[in-house]
């Protein structure tokens, strides 16, 4: 792979500020950014009161765990207008969650925040190994979601061809990326898997693909993963982190000269790892769930936002600010198993210890009597694959679930394709237990 280490000199001087720049930079902003809340949005006024705070408390950025937490119930209950803090004529774009589970969460941006979050996304594309005037493939989905068109404002803002091809028609992606000679992709990890699978549907080597780097996110994935696309492809396969409460796309992004964990763009998001049972800040180097204040937002501020996802925070190596570990996975993703923590991306990692195995899964949950059990679904790599090839693929992931993760499972090798596929964000765990 081609070394995509940015220059010095390419970089924002913030980036690289001392930790007393960065920190002194924070408590300014979190200040306003606290007032601006508390003076324009009723929530939370009515919260801060709640908990007998007052954002002039806050002289020191420890302060911050005095106040209270946002949650997601909240931006439903205050759907769809009840959380900006400018008038809705000052909002330049609406994005929303799918819903599927509820009212949507709806976030604002105004004109500087759309700006702000094109630079998040210039700067984490940089970070990442793009430059310049490079041809970037999004197949991210457009539309509400947050993903397409945060990577596309931020690619124009470094100054890239854009392709916004977003996502589907899977053998269009292929001959696009081939004919534009694209050396950026934009897009989740379990739908860069379908591009792979094209490649060698249609007979081409994915190493002579003009990609050089691979920016995933939207899901967690595993190091294990990174591996299988790097060497599948000969491109640098680099994490970005957001959320749409948060911002979108470019709150947080690995630097391709590393790879050693996400660099949070403290100057623009306040990070902190709680215990998700008590609420307890923890300190850096312990996991937990990660929390977000925003530090510069105007339309949606965001206060002590919990985003479910577990991870720790490190001290900053290729860029002065910290760091956050890979998502493992999120609180609400947590599968209990005859008392034992589960996340997807554990069964993830074992299935890419076995060779005869594709890195297409599902996670089934049953019960049978009184016993919760899992099945796990994953595809055999080749369609020829015989019942014997099979049966000892079945042995041999059940035996490295057992002995890494140490619950016991039923696999179901499967023919290639067979596991459902997303384009979008992929579906790892299928609930079929009873309800009652």
């Amino acid at each position: 792979m081609k070394d995509l280490t940015p220059r010095k000199e390419e970089l924002d001087p913030i980036e690289i500020s001392s930790r007393d720049e960065i920190e002194a930079l924070q408590l300014h902003r979190l200040k306003w950014s606290l007032k601006h809340a508390y003076d324009n949005v009723p929530h939370y006024r009515v919260s801060f009161d709640a908990a007998g705070v007052h954002p002039y408390d806050l002289n020191h950025l420890s302060d911050l765990a005095r106040f209270p937490f946002t949650v997601k119930s909240d931006l439903r209950q205050n759907y769809p207008f009840g959380m900006l803090a400018v008038p809705r004529q000052q909002v330049m774009r609406l994005h929303a969650s799918s819903g599927t589970t509820g009212k949507p969460t709806v976030v604002g941006y105004t004109k500087h925040d759309i700006e702000v979050w094109a630079e998040c996304v210039a700067r984490s594309m940089r970070a990442s190994g793009t430059r310049r005037g490079d041809i970037v493939h999004i197949a991210y989905g457009y539309g509400l979601f947050t993903g397409g068109l945060g990577a596309h404002y931020g690619a124009e803002r470094l100054g890239c061809t854009v392709v916004p091809i977003s996502g589907g028609m899977t053998p269009r992606q292929v001959t696009l990326i081939e004919d534009f000679g694209a050396s950026t992709i934009m897009v989740t990890p379990s739908y860069m898997l379908s591009i792979l699978d094209e490649y060698r549907a249609q007979g081409l080597d994915p190493r002579n693909s003009p990609l050089q780097v691979g920016i995933f996110g939207a899901e967690p994935w595993t190091n294990a993963m990174r591996a299988e696309i790097e060497e599948a492809f000969d491109m640098h396969a680099v994490d970005i982190y957001g959320l749409s409460e948060v911002m979108g796309p470019g709150v947080a992004n690995e630097c391709v000269e590393t790879k050693d964990g996400l660099h949070i763009w403290e100057d623009h998001f306040y990070p902190e790892v709680i215990d998700p049972v008590t609420g307890a800040v923890l300190p850096d180097g312990e996991k937990g769930e990660l929390v977000f204040t925003s530090l510069t937002k105007e339309a949606f501020p965001i206060i002590r936002y919990r985003t479910r996802d577990l991870t720790r925070l490190l001290p900053g190596t290729a860029r002065t600010m910290r760091r956050m570990e890979k998502i493992t996975g999120r609180t609400d993703d947590m599968m209990i198993l005859r008392g034992v923590n589960v996340f997807p991306t554990q069964i993830e990692e074992q299935i890419l210890k076995v060779a005869g195995l594709a890195p297409h899964f599902q996670i089934e949950l049953l019960r049978e009597g009184r016993m919760d059990e899992m099945v796990v679904h994953v595809e055999a790599n080749a369609s020829d694959a015989s019942p014997t090839a099979r049966t000892a693929c079945a042995e041999s992931l059940m035996m490295h679930i057992k002995e890494n993760i140490g619950i016991s499972v039923r696999v179901d090798v499967t023919d290639p394709e067979a596991v459902a596929r997303s384009q979008g964000k992929a579906i790892r765990i299928v609930d079929n237990r009873p309800k009652n």
